[in-house]
């Protein structure tokens, strides 16, 4: 480059290839050719199906008790300054307290970090793992983001398959045959998304057995935790954290649907202290304190929202969820090309199978939203049918 006759070599024009790769991982390439295709002078709105934010919606919207907490805390002046391990305390020991109910040990504010969000979560989790030659095993279909921060901290991904004909089970027979000596955790998200399944107690004993007979972690994201509205009741994977040591991701976001609050939380699930003995936890908190956690003011009130929250809120959001979930499965079962091969039971989200064998000019499931996408916006001129 010529400037004032002198020629300068640019030396950040390069991009970061690890980087270029998780953003592969993405949804947001799918969707971005998807809202290409539509015609945004359409009559019709467009409803986004892609994300588990219910907020936008009143009928989902959050319970007052968690409102009024979060107004409180703002007004009493003192969550305007930074987080600190004062202000941080009582938020740990809620969290704690709130998954402690559903396991037969207790946990401690110890075993809690608080993050900004789920995904926060996971880039910490990733991160503390992410070294080049260790692999970690995520399921198929699964969560992208598991996937993303996965790559970009330079683990080998490798895919075990989720059975739709069980209810998307894992296939536990795949993950023995896919670990080996450099396999560090797998991955389990329960309730699923994006699939709406939920484990019985037993399948996730077996996970539980298996992983241990592997020596590796469990990865449970549970940021979907109790949302559930089948014949299946929801169980922490830290039940069986006697079997093996299990880290629970967790959030606000999806029970209380409150995604704009960014409050998640890591829980080590490990009565036997494997993880402290091996370092995890010390890995865990040296990563979060060089990272930005959550806001002061929802740290300050999040015991006022877990305690005070009714439970007539929760099973309204259930219920809810439950009937929107009919509405779709009765619905997808009405067209002919499309087929849901199991129920959800709970999360936001269902899976379905696309035929392309049916549609003569659809090559794949892209393809298929996109066209649609287009076909559906269009405007209608008069004489157009």
């Amino acid at each position: 480059m010529e400037d004032g006759g002198r020629s300068t070599q640019w030396r950040f024009a390069a991009p970061n290839p690890t980087l270029a790769a998780a953003g592969e991982r993405s949804i947001q390439k799918a969707l971005l050719q998807v809202h290409a295709c539509l015609d945004e002078r359409g009559p019709r709105p467009v409803i986004p199906l892609s994300h588990g934010d219910p907020s936008s919606a009143p009928s989902f919207r959050t319970a007052p008790e968690a409102e009024e907490a979060l107004v409180a805390a703002v007004r009493s002046g003192e969550y305007n300054g930074y987080p600190t391990p004062a202000t941080g305390l009582p938020a740990r020991r809620a969290v704690a307290e709130y998954l402690s109910r559903d396991l037969p040990y207790m946990i401690s504010h110890d075993d809690i970090f608080l993050t900004c969000g789920g995904s926060q979560a996971i880039e910490t989790v990733m991160s503390v793992f992410g070294q080049a030659g260790v692999n970690i095993l995520l399921p198929m279909p699964g969560y992208p983001k598991h996937e993303a921060h996965a790559v970009f901290h330079r683990m080998e991904v490798r895919h075990y398959n989720l059975l739709p004909e069980r209810g998307w089970e894992v296939d536990l027979e795949a993950v023995e045959a896919l670990a080996d000596g450099n396999t560090v955790a797998i991955v389990i998200t329960n309730p699923n998304n994006p699939c709406g399944s939920v484990y019985t107690y037993e399948h996730l004993a077996k996970i539980a057995d298996i992983a241990s007979k592997l020596g590796i972690l469990v990865i449970a994201d549970e940021v979907y935790g109790h949302l559930v509205y089948g014949t299946t009741p929801f169980v922490p994977m830290g039940v069986f954290g006697e079997t093996v040591p299990v880290i629970t991701l967790g959030a606000i976001s999806k029970r209380w649907a409150v995604p704009g609050w960014r409050l998640g939380w890591i829980a080590t699930c490990d009565p036997k202290g494997i993880l402290r003995k091996t370092k995890v936890v010390d890995s865990l908190r040296s990563f979060v304190s060089i990272i930005s956690g959550p806001a002061t003011f929802i740290q300050g009130a999040i015991p006022h929202i877990i305690k005070n929250t009714n439970d007539e809120f929760y099973n309204n959001i259930v219920k809810l969820l439950k009937e929107t979930a009919e509405i779709c499965y009765d619905a997808v079962n009405e067209i002919k090309c499309i087929t849901c091969p199991h129920k959800p039971e709970g999360s936001f989200f269902m899976m379905v199978k696309l035929d392309v064998s049916q549609l003569p000019d659809i090559c794949d499931d892209v393809d298929f939203c996109s066209k649609l996408a287009k076909e559906e916006s269009v405007i209608l001129l008069p004489g157009m049918q």
